[in-house]
């Protein structure tokens, strides 16, 4: 089973060799300088025209506007379909729901931080991250949204069988990232050998953006990928296999890939615009699996509004077979990643009490007729 801490954000565990710590140093580094460059690497997200504030609504909170982030991904599905189905707006009554789309998860870690957007969101190791390097003051996640959507797809003609990913060329979206570690993780589980800073090693670990994945894989350059949907789906169709689904890797096929997390300071100040947002996701959700084609396609609406092109159905179809859309945050994954990623002696062992805050996700749960949420210890004191 896979670890799946960022190496970038946390600290190495003490002892470990001078080169790891170094690349850890790097990688921490990088994710700033790139911020300065160009800010929070987002954009604000189309609101279709029909999302208008009722007529007679009230503001939640006082509030003008709610900032919510996410990913142009669709591990992001509830928060995709959330805005292009006016779920938020329809909760927020006349506060605003304002959006933006972010590429990475430091980008959307420093934009919560900043004030910038007020709930995200994100994936486990960003969230670990942000909440870690901020001694646990600055987020909480308060709920789940998606599982799964995660595959290692190979070149079939070079890669058959998962021996033969030894001595192969595989990429992971960057250096430290979510992907990066499990795929570390599982290399090591295989037995091999791999230096994590150069990815150098039994293995080749090319750490490749998702964006062009698939032209190194299409020029020959790399050999397969360990990545997130859609770019998996998106080298199947180049003629790549899927050699294997991470949700084989877990209990249940169940881990967490994404999460709703808030800055702690707008949770102690407007609980009833948090609690909006959470309605809103568990409503989206609720009508994400109840009808997953109508979904599918309301997902793909919002991805050509924010990026300017709608997936093809070769790719979408499957991507979204691959993700389970839930309100569960599946703590007991995220504390399992923690700990493996502390087994393989990759950090010391981050301080994650207190990281969730289920509260009003079971309030609103409760509403619904639902179960309560479990939070695997970790929950706010």
């Amino acid at each position: 089973m896979p670890a799946k801490l960022a190496l970038s954000r946390l600290r190495p565990k003490a002892g470990a060799p001078a080169a790891l710590r170094r690349g850890a140093a790097v990688a921490a580094v990088l994710p700033l300088l790139a911020l300065a460059a160009c800010g929070y690497g987002s954009k604000a997200a189309d609101r279709p025209a029909d999302q208008q504030v009722a007529a007679g609504a009230e503001k939640i909170d006082g509030l003008d506007s709610v900032k919510i982030g996410y990913f142009g991904n669709l591990t992001h599905g509830t928060a995709l379909v959330g805005v292009r189905k006016g779920y938020f707006q329809k909760e927020l009554g006349a506060t605003a729901a304002r959006y933006q789309v972010f590429n990475a998860g430091p980008s959307e870690i420093e934009a919560l931080n900043s004030g910038s957007i007020d709930i995200g969101w994100i994936g486990p190791s960003p969230a670990i991250n942000g909440y870690t390097k901020s001694g646990g003051k600055n987020l909480r996640i308060i709920g789940g949204s998606a599982s799964g959507g995660v595959k290692l797809v190979v070149n079939p003609k070079k890669i058959k069988s998962l021996a033969d990913v030894k001595g192969k060329k595989i990429a992971t979206p960057q250096l430290g990232n979510t992907q990066d570690v499990a795929f570390l993780n599982w290399i090591a589980e295989q037995g091999w050998k791999v230096d994590a800073e150069s990815g150098k090693g039994d293995v080749s670990v090319v750490r490749t953006d998702n964006k062009i994945t698939p032209d190194a894989y299409r020029s020959g350059s790399i050999d397969g990928a360990w990545v997130p949907e859609p770019t998996a789906s998106k080298l199947v169709a180049e003629g790549a296999k899927v050699l294997l689904d991470e949700a084989d890797l877990w209990p249940d096929k169940k881990f967490v890939i994404t999460n709703i997390v808030v800055r702690q300071e707008f949770l102690d100040q407007h609980p009833k615009a948090v609690e909006a947002v959470l309605r809103a996701s568990v409503e989206a959700n609720k009508w994400i699996n109840a009808n997953p084609d109508e979904a599918k396609a309301a997902a793909n609406e919002q991805l050509e509004a924010d990026s300017g092109k709608a997936l093809p159905a070769a790719v979408i179809d499957p991507a979204w077979k691959s993700i389970r859309f839930t309100d569960d945050p599946l703590a007991a994954t995220l504390d399992t990643e923690a700990r493996h990623a502390v087994k393989a002696g990759l950090l010391e062992k981050p301080d994650l009490n207190g990281i969730y805050d289920l509260t009003l996700l079971d309030k609103v749960l409760e509403a619904e007729g639902a179960a309560a949420v479990d939070d695997a210890g970790l929950g706010a004191k």
